[in-house]
């Protein structure tokens, strides 16, 4: 079995690879999207197609001390930077983090950049942003749970976690017969590559240094939230146009979760 280290190291690699790809969340925003977040419109997601709703943030950026977390790629960050937020950018790739420097260069934006493991911000004192954008990412990670304490400890009193995430049904169907419409349950949750598949198929994800994924219950990534001491305030679900399974049912989740005003001690 292979160690948190080690399976961080391989999905650094592979996202780095993506980058080099021209994956679609390696490409950074535009000029025409920045130009438009500093006039007051603008758009992020969580998931892939169905923006985060406007009432999810403050009427005004302006001044927040928001944490784009494993959030890498150009895309959230510059957005939330050039609508006024004070913008740190974390994640495990180091070229994905390349990717909102560019921006932040090109558009001459203020935005800190940090790598590290998403379950791990002791790079972060205790109550150190208002806001978390966490992009659908958390299935790059062998456990969940560790994320959503992390994220409550570095929120401030009153703030705001809006994650995204992949319901773990997506998890349990043969993929490869996925891909081709074919819809066959085969697998249980919680759902690991390094577990899951044959060492046939998980070698043809190496060769093509795919990046691991996990599925992880609604009891980890919801239950996961309230038990890190969150209050869940909003939901919305997303699908994802060309896969099987979104014809049925969305296949992706975000909440809005806050830390109570009067914060619990953890």
């Amino acid at each position: 079995m292979k160690s948190r280290d080690e399976i961080r190291e391989y999905n650094r690699k592979a996202w780095d690879v993506a980058v080099e790809n021209g994956s679609q969340w390696t490409i950074p925003v535009s000029r025409e999207e920045i130009a438009a977040a500093r006039r007051g419109e603008w758009k992020v997601i969580l998931t892939p197609v169905k923006p985060i709703p406007a009432e999810w943030f403050p009427d005004d950026l302006t001044g927040v001390d928001l944490l784009c977390l494993a959030s890498g790629g150009g895309q959230q960050g510059p957005i939330l930077a050039a609508a006024g937020a004070n913008v740190t950018v974390f994640d495990n790739s180091p070229a994905q983090l390349a990717r909102d420097r560019e921006v932040a260069v090109r558009e001459h934006l203020q935005i800190r950049t940090v790598e590290g493991d998403m379950a791990n911000l002791s790079v972060f004192e205790d109550s150190s942003f208002d806001i978390i954008v966490h992009p659908t990412s958390n299935l790059f990670v062998p456990e969940v749970r560790p994320v959503w304490r992390e994220a409550y400890r570095v929120l401030r009193p009153g703030g705001r976690l809006l994650a995204g995430f992949s319901n773990p049904v997506l998890y349990i169907l043969d993929q490869h017969l996925a891909d081709d419409g074919i819809l066959e349950i085969r697998h249980r949750l919680p759902y690991s590559d390094l577990t899951s598949l044959s060492d046939e198929e998980r070698k043809r994800y190496e060769d093509d240094i795919q990046p691991y994924e996990f599925g992880h219950t609604l009891e980890d990534q919801i239950g996961g939230q309230l038990d890190a001491g969150f209050v869940i305030t909003g939901f919305y679900e997303d699908g994802w146009p060309g896969m099987a399974l979104a014809e049925f049912m969305p296949i992706f989740m975000a909440t809005r979760a806050e830390k109570p005003a009067a914060a619990r001690l953890t």
